[in-house]
This record gives C-alpha cells, sequence and structure tokens, in this order.
C-alpha cells in the first residue's frame, strides 16, 4: 500500500527527542495562514482534528505519530505524498520544535497512476470515522533515510 506521509530519518530522531520531552505527538499540515506550508507538531489532543480532516498516515516513531490535513487542502494535495523533513532555522510559532534551531518541513512527490488507482481504492479516514474507532490497515515503515529517496529533486543525477 502506498503511503500517504513518510518522515525522513533526521527529522524521525527530532520528533522522537520531542516525544521524550512532551508525550504523544501529532502533526497537522499548516494550511497557510500562519505558518506558511509547515507540517505542525502539537502534543497529541492540543489541536483539535476536525471532522472533514484527513488521516494521511501514523508515522512509526515512539509509539506513533498520525499526520492530518484539513479536507478542503486534502483536496488539493490528494495526488501528492507528504514527506516530512528537517531543516535548520526557527520553526512555526506553535509547533513544539520551534526552540530546537530546526524546523519541520514538507515536501512532496506526486503520485504515479498507479499508485492514484491504488489510493482510490480506499476511502480516506477522516477525523470523523477516528472518532468511531477507523485506523489505517497498514503497518508498514513510514520513514526514508532522506527526503530525496522518496521525493527525488529534479535535474539532480543519480550515482552510476
Amino acid at each position: 500500500m502506498t503511503s500517504r506521509a513518510l518522515i525522513t530519518t533526521e527529522a524521525a530522531d527530532l520528533l522522537a527527542t520531542l516525544q521524550k520531552r512532551h508525550g504523544a505527538l501529532m502533526f497537522h499540515q499548516s494550511g497557510g495562514c500562519c505558518d506558511g506550508s509547515s507540517p505542525m507538531c502539537y502534543p497529541a489532543g492540543d489541536f483539535i482534528v476536525g471532522d472533514r480532516d484527513i488521516l494521511l498516515g501514523v508515522l512509526d516513531v515512539g509509539d506513533g505519530v498520525p499526520v492530518w490535513i484539513s479536507g478542503p487542502q486534502f483536496e488539493a494535495w490528494q495526488h501528492t505524498q507528504l514527506i516530512i523533513d528537517v531543516v535548520p532555522g526557527r520553526g512555526g510559532g506553535f509547533s513544539l520544535e520551534s526552540p530546537e534551531g530546526m524546523r519541520f518541513l514538507s515536501r512532496g512527490r506526486v503520485y504515479t497512476d498507479e499508485e492514484n488507482t491504488e489510493l482510490g481504492r480506499q476511502a480516506p479516514i477522516t477525523g470523523a470515522r477516528y472518532a468511531e474507532g477507523a485506523r489505517p490497515a497498514d503497518d508498514r515503515t513510514r520513514i526514508v533515510a532522506e527526503a530525496a529517496d522518496a521525493c527525488p529533486v529534479p535535474g539532480a543525477t543519480s550515482p552510476a
């Protein structure tokens, strides 16, 4: 099954550090108002998931970290895999990594036609369905060594 959300090893390491400090966590992909299009990291429950929000996946870091996106934003991004990476800099004011000198960053990769067909066979889990107990069936890893492993940089040459 194709994953809608992945995380790089470096971002997963920062996330694990934040989990030790803050407990259970969650991501919500920002819609661009205050923090651009940043994946915002919150203590679980500090951001209220709406009935129409979409669960992109649960990252296999610690006890699992759900990744959410608003329903309308999902409509625009549904053909794109989200890869959560980390780069030096100050994160969004409300995101937990802000004081760490690093910030989470969304990268994206457009799905192939085959992946879109596969994903189209399964209805996404909304906040309402999640509240009723629905959970993703896929338990494969969602950690990639680097963003370029899932999201190649256009024009980059691959090693021979």
